[in-house]
Protein backbone atom coordinates (compact mmCIF):
# COMPACT_ATOMS: atom_id res chain seq x y z
CA UNK A 1 0.00 0.00 0.00
CA UNK A 2 1.71 3.33 -1.30
CA UNK A 3 0.78 6.49 0.01
CA UNK A 4 1.18 9.43 -2.21
CA UNK A 5 2.53 12.50 -0.85
CA UNK A 6 0.18 15.81 -1.33
CA UNK A 7 0.80 18.76 -4.06
CA UNK A 8 1.35 21.15 -1.70
CA UNK A 9 4.21 19.20 1.08
CA UNK A 10 5.95 18.19 -2.25
CA UNK A 11 6.26 21.36 -3.57
CA UNK A 12 6.96 22.86 0.41
CA UNK A 13 9.98 20.12 0.64
CA UNK A 14 11.37 21.47 -3.03
CA UNK A 15 11.39 24.78 -1.42
CA UNK A 16 13.15 24.29 1.73
CA UNK A 17 16.11 21.92 -0.01
CA UNK A 18 16.38 24.71 -2.97
CA UNK A 19 16.57 27.40 -0.11
CA UNK A 20 18.80 25.48 2.10
CA UNK A 21 21.25 24.38 -0.64
CA UNK A 22 20.98 27.60 -2.74
CA UNK A 23 22.57 29.76 0.37
CA UNK A 24 25.11 27.23 1.60
CA UNK A 25 26.32 27.43 -2.15
CA UNK A 26 26.03 31.01 -2.26
CA UNK A 27 27.78 31.20 0.66
CA UNK A 28 30.15 28.78 -0.44
CA UNK A 29 31.59 30.58 -3.46
CA UNK A 30 31.27 33.98 -1.56
CA UNK A 31 34.11 32.60 0.72
CA UNK A 32 36.22 32.04 -2.75
CA UNK A 33 35.21 34.69 -4.16
CA UNK A 34 35.03 37.57 -2.12
CA UNK A 35 36.51 35.97 1.22
CA UNK A 36 33.77 36.23 3.38
CA UNK A 37 32.23 34.08 6.25
CA UNK A 38 36.44 33.02 6.65
CA UNK A 39 36.79 32.57 3.29
CA UNK A 40 40.43 33.18 1.24
CA UNK A 41 39.07 35.36 -1.91
CA UNK A 42 39.58 34.76 -5.12
CA UNK A 43 43.75 35.25 -4.24
CA UNK A 44 44.15 32.72 -2.16
CA UNK A 45 41.97 30.49 -3.85
CA UNK A 46 43.70 31.13 -6.84
CA UNK A 47 46.89 30.19 -5.01
CA UNK A 48 45.12 26.86 -3.60
CA UNK A 49 43.96 26.16 -7.23
CA UNK A 50 47.50 26.26 -8.53
CA UNK A 51 48.80 23.55 -6.24
CA UNK A 52 46.35 21.36 -7.21
CA UNK A 53 47.38 21.97 -10.79
CA UNK A 54 44.58 24.65 -12.25
CA UNK A 55 47.17 26.90 -14.16
CA UNK A 56 46.71 29.67 -14.05
CA UNK A 57 44.69 29.49 -11.21
CA UNK A 58 43.09 32.58 -10.97
CA UNK A 59 40.88 32.37 -13.88
CA UNK A 60 39.81 28.78 -12.31
CA UNK A 61 38.88 30.27 -8.84
CA UNK A 62 36.85 32.41 -10.90
CA UNK A 63 35.09 29.57 -12.63
CA UNK A 64 34.54 27.90 -9.50
CA UNK A 65 33.42 30.24 -7.40
CA UNK A 66 30.77 31.90 -9.70
CA UNK A 67 29.83 28.43 -10.11
CA UNK A 68 28.79 28.13 -6.58
CA UNK A 69 27.35 31.41 -6.16
CA UNK A 70 25.25 31.92 -9.67
CA UNK A 71 24.59 28.14 -9.50
CA UNK A 72 23.18 28.38 -5.87
CA UNK A 73 21.31 31.39 -6.71
CA UNK A 74 19.46 30.03 -9.73
CA UNK A 75 18.60 26.91 -7.43
CA UNK A 76 17.27 29.07 -4.53
CA UNK A 77 15.09 30.83 -6.66
CA UNK A 78 13.92 28.16 -8.96
CA UNK A 79 14.57 29.56 -12.26
CA UNK A 80 16.14 28.24 -15.58
CA UNK A 81 15.16 24.38 -14.51
CA UNK A 82 18.69 22.49 -14.17
CA UNK A 83 21.35 25.23 -15.07
CA UNK A 84 21.98 25.86 -11.60
CA UNK A 85 22.13 22.05 -10.62
CA UNK A 86 24.55 21.42 -13.25
CA UNK A 87 27.25 24.08 -12.31
CA UNK A 88 26.62 22.92 -9.03
CA UNK A 89 27.20 19.33 -9.96
CA UNK A 90 30.20 19.93 -12.10
CA UNK A 91 32.33 22.09 -9.48
CA UNK A 92 31.42 19.03 -6.97
CA UNK A 93 32.70 16.40 -9.18
CA UNK A 94 35.99 18.53 -9.39
CA UNK A 95 35.94 19.07 -5.53
CA UNK A 96 35.67 15.85 -4.57
CA UNK A 97 38.19 14.48 -6.94
CA UNK A 98 40.94 16.72 -6.62
CA UNK A 99 40.67 17.77 -2.89
CA UNK A 100 38.80 14.76 -0.98
CA UNK A 101 39.27 11.77 -2.91
CA UNK A 102 41.54 9.28 -1.21
CA UNK A 103 40.55 10.87 2.29
CA UNK A 104 37.65 8.40 3.09
CA UNK A 105 34.15 8.77 2.63
CA UNK A 106 33.73 11.33 5.93
CA UNK A 107 34.31 15.21 6.59
CA UNK A 108 35.99 14.30 9.57
CA UNK A 109 38.95 12.96 7.73
CA UNK A 110 38.75 14.99 4.72
CA UNK A 111 36.54 12.92 3.04
CA UNK A 112 34.39 13.31 -0.16
CA UNK A 113 30.79 13.55 1.92
CA UNK A 114 30.13 17.47 1.77
CA UNK A 115 30.73 17.28 -2.35
CA UNK A 116 28.54 14.01 -2.92
CA UNK A 117 25.52 15.68 -0.73
CA UNK A 118 25.62 18.61 -2.76
CA UNK A 119 25.88 17.24 -6.25
CA UNK A 120 23.44 14.50 -5.24
CA UNK A 121 20.49 17.08 -3.82
CA UNK A 122 21.80 19.64 -7.27
CA UNK A 123 21.25 16.94 -9.32
CA UNK A 124 17.54 15.77 -7.60
CA UNK A 125 16.42 18.94 -7.76
CA UNK A 126 17.47 19.40 -11.60
CA UNK A 127 15.63 16.02 -12.10
CA UNK A 128 12.97 16.81 -10.11
CA UNK A 129 12.05 20.61 -11.13
CA UNK A 130 11.63 23.17 -8.60
CA UNK A 131 8.00 22.93 -7.71
CA UNK A 132 5.26 25.32 -8.13
CA UNK A 133 7.13 27.65 -5.51
CA UNK A 134 10.08 29.04 -7.98
CA UNK A 135 10.60 31.38 -10.82
CA UNK A 136 10.00 28.94 -13.55
CA UNK A 137 6.60 28.34 -12.12
CA UNK A 138 5.81 32.27 -11.98
CA UNK A 139 7.08 32.55 -15.52
CA UNK A 140 5.89 29.84 -16.54
CA UNK A 141 8.73 27.71 -17.84
CA UNK A 142 9.09 23.85 -18.01
CA UNK A 143 11.72 21.89 -19.35
CA UNK A 144 11.81 18.70 -21.42
CA UNK A 145 13.33 15.51 -19.95
CA UNK A 146 15.53 15.39 -22.89
CA UNK A 147 16.77 19.39 -21.94
CA UNK A 148 17.00 18.70 -18.66
CA UNK A 149 19.13 14.98 -18.78
CA UNK A 150 21.34 16.85 -21.55
CA UNK A 151 21.81 20.06 -19.44
CA UNK A 152 23.21 17.96 -16.73
CA UNK A 153 25.22 15.55 -18.60
CA UNK A 154 27.12 18.89 -19.64
CA UNK A 155 27.15 19.82 -16.37
CA UNK A 156 28.80 16.16 -15.11
CA UNK A 157 31.10 16.51 -18.58
CA UNK A 158 31.91 19.91 -17.58
CA UNK A 159 33.29 18.74 -14.48
CA UNK A 160 35.18 16.07 -15.96
CA UNK A 161 36.73 17.80 -18.71
CA UNK A 162 37.69 20.53 -15.96
CA UNK A 163 40.11 17.65 -14.12
CA UNK A 164 41.47 16.16 -17.74
CA UNK A 165 43.07 20.02 -18.36
CA UNK A 166 44.59 20.05 -15.17
CA UNK A 167 48.44 20.15 -15.12
CA UNK A 168 50.11 18.67 -12.00
CA UNK A 169 53.07 20.42 -10.24
CA UNK A 170 56.16 19.57 -10.81
CA UNK A 171 57.83 18.02 -8.10
CA UNK A 172 60.56 20.97 -7.32
CA UNK A 173 57.56 24.08 -7.69
CA UNK A 174 55.08 21.61 -4.73
CA UNK A 175 58.61 21.44 -2.57
CA UNK A 176 58.43 25.14 -1.97
CA UNK A 177 54.53 25.31 -1.65
CA UNK A 178 55.00 24.85 2.46
CA UNK A 179 52.41 25.95 4.76
CA UNK A 180 50.26 27.96 2.30
CA UNK A 181 48.78 25.17 1.25
CA UNK A 182 48.37 24.20 4.84
CA UNK A 183 45.95 27.88 4.58
CA UNK A 184 44.81 27.82 1.62
CA UNK A 185 43.16 23.98 1.45
CA UNK A 186 39.96 25.89 3.29
CA UNK A 187 39.64 27.40 0.14
CA UNK A 188 38.55 24.52 -1.67
CA UNK A 189 35.14 22.98 -2.18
Amino acid sequence: MSQAIAPATLDTGLLIARLVLGAMLIGHGSQKLFGWFGGHGIKGTAGFFEQLGFRPGKPFAYAASLSEVMGGLLIALGLLGPIGPAMIVAVMIVAAATVHWGKGVFYTTGGFEVPLVYASIALALGLTGPGVRSLDAALGLSFNPVFVWSVLALGVAGGLLNLAIRRQAPAAEEAGLGSHSEAAGAAAA
